[in-house]
C-alpha cells in the first residue's frame, strides 16, 4: 500500500507540469490536507496536552522541517544537476537507513540478502539515470544531491528510529498528522510572506492539485510505518523492496502512460529492480 501510494504521488506529480500548477503551492495545500488525514483517521480522542506531552513530538516537529527542506533541496538540485541526479540522490538513500537498520539493531543479514541490497543500489542508479550519459555534476553544484541524499536518508532512518522506539501503533496516525501539520506551518508562513509582498497568486487549481496530493502522501508515511512495525520483516527488507519498487512502478507508469523513453541501461536497471526484490522478499 505505501508503493501504491508512492507511486500515486509520482503520476501526480508528472500532471502539475502537464497541467502548470504552482508545485510549492500544492506542497503546501498538501502538507494541510496529508495532517487532516492524520487527525481523521485517528480513533482516540485528541488532546492537545498528551500531544504535547508525547515522546515523538520534537522529532516530528523536526521531520516536519526537513520535509519542507528536502523538497526545496530537490528543486535546486533539479534545477542545477537535472531530474535524473535528483532521483538517484532520493533513492540510493536507502542505503542510510539500511545500514542503520544492520549497525544499530543487528538486523539478520546474509549473502542473498546483502546481494540482494548491492543489486537494488545498481538497480536505482540505472532506472533513475534517463540520460544517455552518466552523472555529469559541477563541483560548485556537488552539495546539493549529497544533501538530497542525506536528508531522505534522515528521514526514513528517523522513521524507523521513532516506530521502534516511541510511537505505539494506536499513534501512528497523530504521529504522521504532526509531522505534515509542521510542514504546513512553515509552508504557511512562507505563503503568508509572499501575499504580504504581493507575490503569492493562490489559484483554485493548485489547491486542487494539492488535496490531490496530500491524501496518498498521508497514506504513503502511514503504511511505511506500518510496514516498518511488521515482525515478520526488518528495516533493511522493508527500506529497499519500498523504494525499489516505487522507483520501478514509476518508471513503468512513466513508459505506459506519459510515453517516456527508456535507454538500454533503464531496462537492465529494471530488470536487476525485480531480481533484488526477488532476492530481499526470499530471505523473510
Amino acid at each position: 500500500m505505501s508503493v501504491f501510494a508512492s507511486s500515486l504521488i509520482f503520476i501526480i506529480f508528472k500532471l502539475f507540469s502537464r497541467y502548470n500548477v504552482d508545485t510549492f503551492q500544492a506542497i503546501i495545500i498538501n502538507y494541510i490536507i496529508a495532517c487532516t488525514s492524520g487527525i481523521l483517521a485517528y480513533t482516540s480522542p485528541i488532546k492537545i496536552d498528551t500531544i504535547i506531552n508525547a515522546n515523538w513530538l520534537y522529532s516530528a516537529m523536526a521531520l516536519g522541517v526537513i520535509f519542507i527542506l528536502i523538497f526545496n533541496l530537490m528543486a535546486i538540485t533539479t534545477q542545477k544537476n537535472g531530474l535524473s541526479v535528483a532521483a538517484v540522490a532520493s533513492k540510493m538513500s536507502i542505503a542510510i537507513p539500511v545500514l542503520f537498520g544492520i549497525i544499530v539493531y543487528q538486523e539478520s543479514t546474509g549473502f542473498l540478502k546483502l546481494s540482494g541490497i548491492l543489486i537494488a543500489l545498481v538497480a536505482v542508479y540505472m532506472t533513475a539515470m534517463k540520460t544517455a550519459g552518466g552523472v555529469s555534476i559541477k563541483k560548485e553544484n556537488l552539495i546539493f544531491p549529497i544533501l538530497v541524499f542525506l536528508g531522505s536518508g534522515i528521514i526514513d532512518t528517523s522513521l524507523k528510529f521513532l516506530e521502534t522506539n516511541y510511537v505505539v501503533d494506536n499513534d501512528v496516525p497523530i504521529f504522521s498528522a504532526t509531522i505534515f501539520g509542521f510542514a504546513a506551518v512553515i509552508g504557511i508562513f512562507i505563503l503568508s510572506y509572499k501575499a504580504i509582498t504581493g507575490t503569492l497568486k493562490l489559484s483554485f487549481k493548485n489547491i486542487l492539485a494539492g488535496i490531490a496530493l496530500g491524501i496518498p502522501n498521508y497514506f504513503s508515511i502511514y503504511f511505511l510505518i506500518q510496514a516498518l512495525k511488521n515482525e515478520h520483516m526488518d528495516s533493511a527488507t522493508v527500506f529497499t523492496i519500498n523504494n525499489v519498487s516505487i522507483l520501478l512502478v514509476s518508471t513503468l507508469v512513466g513508459v505506459l502512460f506519459f510515453k517516456e523513453v527508456l535507454f538500454l541501461k533503464n531496462w537492465i536497471g529494471i530488470i536487476l529492480a525485480i531480481i533484488s526484490i526477488i532476492m530481499v522478499a526470499f530471505t523473510i
